[in-house]
């Protein structure tokens, strides 16, 4: 029989408390799992900011250098005919500037969207005392907004040049439209034929061969249809027998924008277009010479 025998203090004996188990603080042991509080946890460092504002500026530079690029190679492109010049120049406007702008939205929104991470964070169920935790804003969140700013600010740059250079690559005066030439200007039939007649299929698009404002667009005698347009100069084109107008009256129109189909309509013995020029908006002139002289060509 074993007897437990305790000293004056009432502890067990020296030699019986290596039986005692000892105790282990769970806590402080390899791979347990500290409890997450939410106001306390670590924030993101700044240089992973910082990385992040790297990648979108080097994602927006590489956009905007690809419009820049776009726009040397539409420069040194040389078009088949004024049709085909146009529709180049016009085409380039309007994807350089979704580019640009594009990439302007995404330099503005990287800008904000790092100013607003350092606004400091509110009181939260987690936080000390019931009062809000506030972090300091890193010096590299503020070079980095800076920089999605400066970014913001060449790509808009990088849009209005674009645009401009689209602008002053667009032709002044274009061909009215591709087909045949059929009928001169002058006395035909017994009276004045004033204009040119250029044949081609039903559908074949017409295009301005000036900028200007529509005046006309719709029905006329003779014509069927008609579209007059008035230049900045006081020139009026006519054009006449078209079968759907793409305008309507007052709308601003450049050269090469379509603004009719051909067609057959009114007084015509065959679908074409019926193109004049009325100088200072009164006095009918031979459009072909006054075509020839601005570099088109209605020969062919």
């Amino acid at each position: 029989m074993t007897v437990n025998r305790e000293n004056s203090a009432g502890d067990f004996p020296a030699a019986d408390a290596a039986e005692v188990p000892a105790f282990r603080d769970l806590r402080t042991l390899s791979g347990s799992r500290s409890p997450r509080g939410g106001a306390h946890r670590v924030p993101q460092p700044p240089h992973a900011i910082k990385g992040r504002a790297a990648v979108v500026a080097v994602a927006a530079g590489a956009v905007v250098a690809a419009g820049q690029t776009m726009t040397d190679g539409a420069a040194g492109a040389q078009p088949a005919d004024s049709s085909d010049a146009i529709a180049l120049a016009s085409g380039s406007s309007m994807i350089l500037s979704d580019v640009a702008t594009g990439a302007a939205q995404a330099a503005d929104d990287a800008a904000t969207a790092l100013e607003g991470a350092a606004v400091p964070a509110s009181a939260g169920p987690g936080s000390v005392g019931g009062s809000a935790q506030v972090l300091a804003m890193p010096e590299q969140v503020e070079q980095a907004a800076e920089t999605a700013r400066q970014l913001a600010a060449g790509a808009r740059y990088a849009a209005e040049r674009a645009a401009a250079e689209a602008m002053a690559r667009r032709p002044m005066y274009v061909k009215p439209a591709s087909g045949q030439l059929t009928s001169h200007y002058g006395t035909r039939w017994g009276t004045i034929h004033g204009g040119i007649d250029i044949a081609n299929s039903i559908g074949t698009p017409i295009f301005a061969a000036t900028d200007g404002e529509v005046i006309d667009a719709g029905p006329a005698s003779g014509f069927g249809q008609w579209i007059r347009v008035r230049a900045d100069d006081g020139t009026v084109t006519v054009y006449g027998h078209i079968e759907t107008i793409e305008v309507s009256e007052g709308q601003r129109v450049m050269a090469g924008d379509e603004i009719a189909k051909m067609g057959n309509r009114g007084f015509s013995t065959g679908p074409h277009l019926h193109f004049e020029v009325w100088e200072n908006g009164t006095q009918r002139i031979d459009p072909q010479p006054w075509l020839a002289q601005r570099g088109i060509s209605v020969a062919g």
